[in-house]
């Protein structure tokens, strides 16, 4: 009997194992926000100043709208977009990115050109922004660019600033070369992306210079 040909260590990264480590990385970035609800919570049940206790609501709803807002950032970048239909107003993912940068220490650009993108165009526009945000520990700018022509979704998102942190993993992920063991909360956003265009036939790439790390995609559309 003639042996099956071996799998490769990047062809073993299985779904269900990405699909766990996204929701490691859920719950990481959404246990400081709801932890801080807890606390806020706490404090207000034995808080009797009212300036204090003032305060401490000023807290919860901070608390309460953060994790809000990454619960809808989450919802689409890792998983089915329910509610919505094949195409997701442009205007979805632009709200989700800036409630995710929140204090301003990162600075947005935005230019795309359709009123309206498909699901998989979302959920790459929305990883690379994460990618892209994650590399811009000492702040910057962030510019996300989206085309459309033909049949054909042309996605662009650079992160520029003082200082660029970009894990080599998360670029192995997004080519596919990752190995099992690299696979974490932290590259699995990459991995999913990398099965997600091969899936639909869609192509991804990065960039790295000293001061920039540039993404792009191009999807086929319908």
């Amino acid at each position: 009997m003639n042996e099956a040909a071996p799998i490769s260590a990047p062809e073993r990264l299985a779904a269900l194992d990405i699909a766990s480590q996204l929701c490691s990385r859920l719950c990481h970035d959404l246990l400081s926000p709801v932890g801080a609800l807890s606390n806020g919570l706490e404090l207000l049940a034995d808080e009797r100043d009212p300036e204090m206790r003032k305060r401490c609501f000023e807290l919860l709803e901070q608390s309460a709208r953060a994790s809000a807002d990454k619960l809808k950032f989450f919802r689409l970048a890792f998983g089915a977009a329910g509610g919505f239909g094949e195409a997701i107003p442009a205007s979805e993912p632009q709200a989700l990115i800036a409630a995710l940068l929140g204090n301003g220490r990162i600075e947005l650009g935005w230019n795309i050109a359709p009123e309206s993108l498909p699901k998989p165009a979302v959920k790459v526009l929305l990883n690379f922004a994460l990618i892209a945000i994650e590399a811009l520990v000492r702040g910057g700018r962030l510019d996300i660019a989206v085309e459309q022509a033909g049949r054909t979704c042309e996605i662009a998102v650079r992160a520029g600033g003082p200082r660029i942190a970009f894990d080599a993993t998360v670029g192995r992920a997004l080519e596919g070369e990752l190995v099992p063991s690299e696979l974490s909360s932290r590259t699995a956003p990459a991995a999913m992306l990398h099965q997600l265009a091969t899936a639909i036939g869609g192509t991804l790439q990065y960039a790295m210079t000293g001061d920039a790390l540039v993404l792009g995609a191009m999807l086929p559309v319908g």
